[in-house]
């Protein structure tokens, strides 16, 4: 028996968890390329609280993420994720039946507190052996840029064809299937795993938060989340201006996720052309381990003197 395979228990549990988290960020990012667009007309609107009903969201996650984690170890992890979901829900609900700024804000800071993330991840350690654990995180950081990108075309779209209350009542729902898929497809956990993607050392987190290193990482990703909310506050505008309406918006958000993607992919394939560069010198004297080098394979099957252009026809 291999016991690199995941079993189906484990994959039961990283689909299922994959889909909850997906569609939780699927609704939360939907709102971000509609929010300044749409939400100008709302009460009392200005460019200042749209702003702040764009950021909050964030700042409600940076203040709840670590004890919504820590809670999960006293009354569980499906418990937890499943009433972070229902304050989502309740901010979805709020946000879907206002028309005042105000009441976009209170809802995104309500679905902001409900943070689940730390305990997504505590249960699918919970839930996966650890030479499996990697892939199953994997497959949820692949999950998360799947749906940014799901997410930038289908804002736009539904809040064109329907409105921004839609919206909300739309996201509300997603996070309501991901109460559904949390409660009868997730497996149960029957103990916790302490390990280092999911412990918590008890004494340490003052030196953890004093930590050089960490701050520098730290304060990088906080200005990275700084730049794309800024963007979504200013671009919408911005392209408005350039002339392109706000039904048109998708269309630019989905060329640019294209180039990303297939910039990215590109990036993978040299890289790993370079890496595996070196490993042909010994391929050709022993050519029985050509399987172990997907390059080398390729070049089997297409010719070494193909380069890149062999490279591709086989992806």
């Amino acid at each position: 028996m291999n016991d690199n395979k995941m079993t189906p228990g484990e994959l039961r549990a990283t689909w299922g968890l994959g889909t909850v988290f997906s569609l939780r960020m699927l609704g939360m990012f939907m709102v971000l390329p509609v929010l300044t667009t749409y939400g100008m007309a709302l009460q009392g609107a200005s460019e200042a609280l749209i702003g702040l009903a764009i950021g909050i969201y964030g700042l409600a996650q940076a203040v709840f993420q670590i004890p919504f984690g820590l809670l999960s170890d006293r009354i569980g992890r499906k418990p937890l994720i499943v009433g972070g979901l229902l304050i989502f829900v309740l901010g979805s609900v709020i946000a879907a039946l206002t028309d005042s700024i105000w009441g976009i804000i209170l809802g995104r800071a309500l679905q902001g507190s409900g943070a689940i993330a730390a305990a997504v991840m505590a249960l699918l350690s919970d839930l996966t052996r650890e030479q499996n654990r990697t892939k199953a995180m994997a497959f949820i950081g692949v999950s998360f840029g799947v749906t940014f990108a799901i997410a930038m075309v289908l804002g736009p779209i539904v809040t064109h064809q329907l409105g921004l209350h839609a919206l909300f009542w739309m996201i509300a729902i997603l996070a309501t299937v991901g109460i559904l898929l949390t409660l009868w497809v997730v497996p149960n956990s029957h103990n916790h795993v302490l390990n280092r993607e999911s412990g918590m050392v008890k004494g340490c987190f003052s030196k953890v938060l004093a930590e050089p290193r960490l701050l520098k990482l730290n304060f990088g990703i906080m200005c990275l989340h700084i730049m794309l909310m800024s963007t979504f506050v200013a671009l919408p505008g911005q392209l408005e201006a350039a002339g392109f309406p706000a039904a048109e918006h998708w269309k630019i958000y989905g060329h640019h996720g294209y180039l990303v993607h297939l910039g990215g992919a590109v990036y993978h394939l040299r890289r790993s052309e370079a890496q595996d560069e070196a490993r042909l010198p010994a391929l050709r004297r022993h050519p029985a381990d050509c399987g172990n080098c997907p390059l080398g394979r390729r070049r089997l099957l297409l010719g070494a003197g193909g380069g890149r252009s062999a490279l591709l026809p086989g992806v």
